[in-house]
């Protein structure tokens, strides 16, 4: 029995006509022009290369449990998200084994999250150990690249890491970044004090990407040199940005996006308190974090310092178009159709296209606010409004 056909109608994102989108059997079977009078608009799903959790479902923290990725995925449905990254940060082996196992098995057994986990992100644990670079990762388990621990990660994710956040000034990085490549997994270099020359080592071994480029660094930088304008200046590094408004200003985003141009990418980065209702939270390492009203996730006792991300994809798409930072189909581009070629999707993977899998938010924008009113993913609706 053939599935019945929907459709779904609203201003294109690329030309801002009127279309209609018909899709059946999870595909994208026709999109035509309207003259019907709409104030919606149709872009495709949204890609996150960086989630650590969601609306009170933690991907690193306590146990790891498979239903916190099931969880997670559909959280994020309701923020626009699609497909994602989930993100295990520093952690002894046998945790991050154990929050992979958790993830493979969500994979296996939930279709829904199988589909929606684009693959796993490794961010740590071979980073810098200096206060700054390091960030909130636990000083006691940050250590030297390995490639037979990689291996027995890989085993335990069912060969689904994607992408693997290191410092290059790690002893042993680039042999273990090039090692990657052969393997056909992203080497990013994030949460590095690295020199230019240690930068342009792991590049020349095959490092591709920058993770939350201009963040996870000190609070004090020479001028020039440093291990951001190195990355910057580098065409072969696709950069991610956190562009909720507290990692990273108006000013210093706009640039960055303007210096990476279309090796640009927006990641959220996203904890397990997105979504949660403000107050006072255990963070990593037992410390205390307040997340404000705003959405601003900072360490209790020293407002200055900020413990994480509780701004989803989403929000940092509304935060560049209301400062003015990017058109609507740039924002878009930096958070679905960029991702989706960074990954190597399939399947139409960050593009409305006739046959390809029908993946898609439907939202209002007036040139002010930006309200989403549904996603769907392969043909399923999800309304959020």
């Amino acid at each position: 029995m053939t599935a019945a056909a929907t459709s779904w109608t609203g201003r294109h994102w690329r030309t801002g006509t009127p279309v209609t989108v018909t899709a059946e059997g999870g595909r994208i079977t026709s999109i035509t022009e309207t003259d019907a009078s709409t104030e919606d608009w149709l872009a495709p799903g949204l890609i996150d290369l960086q989630v650590n959790g969601i609306a009170g479902f933690d991907l690193n923290r306590g146990a790891p449990d498979p239903e916190n990725v099931v969880g997670a995925a559909r959280a994020l449905r309701s923020e626009g998200v699609v497909r994602f990254c989930p993100t295990v940060g520093t952690a002894s082996e046998e945790h991050i084994v154990g929050a992979l196992r958790a993830i493979a098995t969500a994979c296996d057994d939930h279709p829904e999250a199988g589909y929606a986990v684009a693959g796993v992100h490794v961010e740590g644990p071979f980073i810098s150990a200096e206060d700054g670079p390091r960030g909130v990762h636990d000083p006691a388990q940050v250590r030297d690249p390995d490639w037979d621990e990689f291996l027995r990660w890989q085993d335990a994710a069912g060969g689904r890491i994607r992408i693997v956040t290191l410092a290059p000034e790690r002893p042993g990085s680039a042999a273990f970044i090039a090692r990657l490549r052969e393997a056909g997994v992203i080497a990013s270099i994030g949460h590095t004090g690295a020199n230019e020359s240690q930068i342009a080592e792991a590049i020349a071994a095959g490092a591709t990407m920058s993770t939350h480029l201009g963040n996870g660094a000190h609070a004090v930088l020479p001028r020039h040199p440093n291990y951001i304008w190195a990355q910057l200046a580098d065409d072969r590094l696709t950069a991610g940005f956190i562009a909720d408004g507290f990692h990273l200003g108006a000013a210093p985003l706009t640039a960055m996006l303007r210096a990476k141009g279309p090796r640009a990418v927006l990641v959220s980065d996203v904890s397990s308190l997105a979504r949660m209702p403000p107050g006072r939270y255990r963070g990593v390492q037992h410390t205390e974090v307040v997340l404000e009203p705003t959405g601003r996730l900072h360490i209790a006792d020293e407002p200055r310092l900020l413990a994480g991300s509780a701004s989803p994809l989403l929000d940092g798409i509304r935060f560049i178009l209301t400062a003015g930072i990017a058109s609507l189909t740039e924002a878009i581009e930096l958070a679905s159709t960029r991702p989706a070629g960074f990954l190597g999707l399939a399947d139409g993977g960050g593009e409305l296209r006739e046959g390809g899998t029908c993946d898609l938010v439907r939202f209002s924008w007036d040139g002010e606010r930006l309200g989403l009113r549904e996603t769907v993913v392969r043909g399923e609706s999800i309304r959020v409004d």
